[in-house]
């Protein structure tokens, strides 16, 4: 199945300074610039397939755009480390939420966008970060975004693994509704799997 890309970017005024500090992301880990654009095609199409308004799109796909922008606050020893990082290392790695909230607030009209940037790693059941938020803090954009980070996090290969199969991913995403991700988020992005993930399985034949 041919992997579908968002259009709805065409339409965000915005999107030439999005351009721009994924391009920046991109200088400082290719890795983290990728990864964000991945993220941000699946969140587009769970978006639709969730029902969402043209313009709630926008906004959800823009800050999986951004969502790991903060990390360019993040030291280079840290966000560049090619192991596992350390409990203490991590506590740092956590802070991109927040980073990433504060760069966006400073542009009009970036607020939402914000508050998804800032709680797309909160947990359905609380237990995330960085607030340990209820579920009626936490946007639905983050919700979106959160189930597409772990797909890509999970499907994509790390310095220190290879990536995952597809299967694996989607048997973690299935273990994680009700604790880690929204059930409704979670289940339609396991109704449309094979949509969702179509990228993946082109990267592997082009191997």
């Amino acid at each position: 199945m041919e992997h579908q890309h968002c259009t709805c970017e065409a339409d965000f005024q915005g999107h030439g300074l999005v351009d721009c500090i994924t391009n920046a992301l991109d200088a400082r880990d290719p890795y983290t610039g990728n990864h964000s654009r991945r993220v941000s095609d699946m969140a587009c199409l769970l978006c639709r397939y969730l029902g969402l308004s043209n313009e709630e799109t926008q906004q959800v796909h823009i800050a999986a755009h951004l969502h790991d922008i903060g990390k360019i606050g993040i030291p280079d020893a840290i966000l560049r480390k090619p192991d596992r990082l350390t409990h203490q290392e991590w506590s740092v790695m956590k802070d991109h939420t927040k980073i990433g909230a504060e760069i966006l607030c400073e542009s009009p009209g970036f607020e939402e966008i914000a508050q998804m940037v800032l709680h797309h790693h909160e947990r359905y059941d609380g237990r995330g970060y960085p607030d340990n938020s209820e579920l009626d803090y936490i946007p639905l954009g983050a919700r979106i975004i959160a189930v597409c980070d772990s797909i890509d996090a999970m499907a994509s290969a790390r310095a220190y693994r290879h990536a995952l199969p597809l299967d694996t991913c989607r048997n973690e995403i299935e273990k994680g509704i009700g604790t880690m991700y929204d059930p409704q988020v979670a289940m339609t992005a396991l109704a449309h799997w094979e949509e969702l993930t179509a990228l993946y399985r082109e990267e592997k034949e082009e191997e």
